[in-house]
């Protein structure tokens, strides 16, 4: 199991969705008076980038300035995550998106990521979590878990699957996997989850697991076949899809979350204000709509519950990571 995530969510935040959009939150004098870039430490065209982009719409219709996308991919969002951190200016005007594979995976495998994500990043808001989902090219014989298991266990060492890259949930997901059935299959990374996915709906590599929301469209187009969801619940996109606990692994889950950051020392007034923002846009009912429907689960909270958040799940991690055996190749 990776980790309970939606249940360290719940207990932290009390709720899945804070409801502060309706708490009025003075806007600090002279702030926004430019445009507001928001770091996408990924690259385009994945399910966080294609998050990012809505919420930079509404966003921007909130505080009455444009929110562009910056696309700094690299190191599993080490590159992007590290800009904010250490090179952007602490003013508000630099937006990070951070997740739980950036911020509390990445520190326990990377001997050194240029920055410190807890002393150099500012928690703003969460924004959203989602699942992932074993898929395998509709190529492939494997219709169930267990013909994944029984091939990697016939032929071990031959069976691969493709991940975003080293540390990412997708590779966790992965290495959890083996641990816990006790096959043998290798490990893909690649830099992103963009070329990753492209190389299984080519069948170059035959699996993965993959955040729900990119591969929805896919498996319901016939592109890819969903073997079983990474949640306690099935996911209402792909109600046919088992999750891994009624496919047989008890307990397996691998689910997400991603947040807006900015570097540390950020004027606390700006900090509040953008939360308060931050969750104004994640409100609407037409971004709530559109994203819920591609799997994505919206979360807001105050930039306190985020940090307290962030503190325990990247405690949490150290363990998670050491079982599950995953490092930087």
């Amino acid at each position: 199991m990776i980790a309970n995530i939606r249940m360290a969510i719940s207990t932290i935040l009390g709720c899945a969705v804070a409801a502060m959009a309706s708490v009025a939150a003075a806007q600090p004098a002279g702030y926004p008076a430019k445009q507001i870039t928001y770091v996408v430490p990924y690259p385009a065209g994945g399910a966080a980038d294609v998050f990012a982009r809505a919420l930079a719409v509404e966003l921007g219709k909130r505080v009455g300035q444009t929110v562009i996308i910056d696309n700094r991919a690299g190191a599993n969002g080490n590159v992007g995550s590290s800009y904010v951190a250490k090179t952007a200016p602490a003013d508000g005007y630099t937006l990070l998106l951070g997740s739980l594979s950036s911020l509390a995976i990445n520190p326990q495998i990377y001997s050194s990521m240029g920055y410190d994500p807890i002393k150099d990043l500012q928690p703003v808001s969460l924004t959203h979590q989602m699942a992932n989902v074993l898929v395998v090219n509709p190529m492939t014989p494997y219709k169930t878990v267990a013909d994944v298991i029984a091939a990697a266990k016939a032929k071990p060492g031959v069976l691969a699957y493709a991940s975003a890259g080293n540390g990412n949930t997708m590779h966790i997901a992965g290495e959890t996997f083996k641990m816990q059935t006790g096959v043998d299959i290798s490990h893909v990374p690649y830099k992103g989850g963009p070329p990753a996915l492209n190389d299984v709906l080519g069948n170059q590599v035959p699996m993965m697991f993959n955040n729900l929301p990119a591969i929805v469209e896919l498996v319901n187009a016939g592109k890819l076949r969903a073997l079983a969801v990474a949640d306690t619940q099935r996911a209402k996109q792909l109600p046919n899809v088992p999750t891994m606990e009624e496919a047989g692994l008890k307990g397996y889950t691998s689910i997400v979350w991603n947040g807006v950051l900015v570097r540390a020392g950020t004027p606390p007034e700006i900090v509040q204000y953008l939360s308060k923002q931050v969750a104004a846009a994640l409100s609407s009912p037409q971004l709530k709509k559109t994203m819920e429907d591609q799997g994505y689960e919206l979360l807001s909270s105050t930039p306190e519950k985020f940090s307290s958040l962030l503190q325990s799940e990247y405690n949490a991690m150290l363990p998670v990571v050491r079982k599950a055996g995953a490092k930087v190749d």
